[in-house]
């Protein structure tokens, strides 16, 4: 079972849908959506502000999802794929995106519907990555345009590991 606890008398709120490893933490202020995965060692702390999951997306092991007191709340859209120790801090990432291995999303960026951050990337403070291009490098700029294939490649990943959580994590 994840650990799962109040802090200053706000519960995490998960989906019976959503899937947790048993090592995951979530901490205050989150709520996770239907058929989320949250993968082993992944921590969500919402202390300092909110974090918010939506539905089918998942969260890799070891990623980092956190905030900015006063400054930022972490919204992550529908369908969307975070890659193993990813930290997004305080910003938006909308529907169908997907966010490589390793890289790091600062507060207040917003990372439009389906773009690519690549492994590794830093998206820097008030940074906005327009829809439908991948960004790579530190910082982060616009490489190229997504392909349709690669659109749909998102998806597709995240239907799959719907499916994996349930193999993992029952439900």
């Amino acid at each position: 079972m994840a650990l799962c606890k109040a802090y200053e008398g706000i519960e995490p709120t998960i989906h019976p849908e959503a899937m947790l490893a048993e090592n995951a933490t979530l901490v205050g202020d989150v709520k996770v959506g239907s058929q989320s995965t949250i993968w082993y060692q992944s921590v969500l702390r919402g202390d300092v502000g909110p974090i918010r999951v939506g539905d089918r997306t998942n969260i890799q092991d070891g990623a980092l999802l956190h905030c900015s007191k006063d400054l930022s709340e972490c919204h992550v859209g529908h369908d969307v794929v975070v890659g193993h120790k990813a930290i997004l801090h305080g910003c938006t990432i909308e529907d169908e995106v997907l966010i490589g291995m390793g890289a790091i999303i600062l507060d207040n960026a917003v990372i439009e519907s389906h773009c690519i951050i690549a492994a590794g990337a830093v998206v820097t403070q008030n940074t906005r990555c327009e829809s439908g291009w991948l960004y790579a490098g530190i910082p982060a700029k616009k490489i190229k345009r997504v392909s349709e294939e690669q659109k749909a490649g998102i998806l597709d990943s995240a239907e799959r590991y719907v499916e994996e959580g349930r193999k993992h994590f029952g439900g």
